[in-house]
């Protein structure tokens, strides 16, 4: 099982989603911001580091908003997703394909990774 971290950033009513790049796995599918925990990080650690690499953000972070397991044909993932707040920096796109601050009503614009569906339903709920 692979542990998954991701970020709920939100600016108002609005969240922040990334599209992933086409040439990896589950290519231009949204998501959010995150990655994989490596060896010796904690999960906190590890989402620091993806949104420095990938949006060249400081972040704090808070806590966890969603816990879930989910099995992809390739790979089994363990997501954990972290109320978390930009400290620092100005969003760059260094990692995805496109960003975008999205409303609840926007959701069912934009085609997700299906990890992520149980987790949007309840953005939807508590927004």
């Amino acid at each position: 099982m692979v542990r998954v971290v991701a970020a709920l950033i939100r600016k108002g009513n609005t969240f922040l989603i990334c599209q992933r790049p086409a040439h990896k796995t589950r290519g231009l599918l949204w998501e959010f911001v995150g990655g994989k925990v490596e060896p010796g990080e904690t999960k906190q650690e590890a989402l620091v580091r993806e949104c420095r690499e990938e949006l060249d953000v400081e972040i704090s972070v808070s806590d966890v908003f969603m816990q879930l397991v989910h099995e992809y044909p390739d790979m089994t993932v363990e997501l954990t997703l972290f109320n978390s707040e930009i400290r620092s920096g100005t969003i760059r796109m260094l990692e995805h394909n496109d960003i975008k601050w999205i409303t609840t009503a926007e959701i069912d614009n934009f085609d997700f990774c299906p990890a992520d569906k149980d987790i949007l339903k309840k953005i939807k709920e508590e927004f």
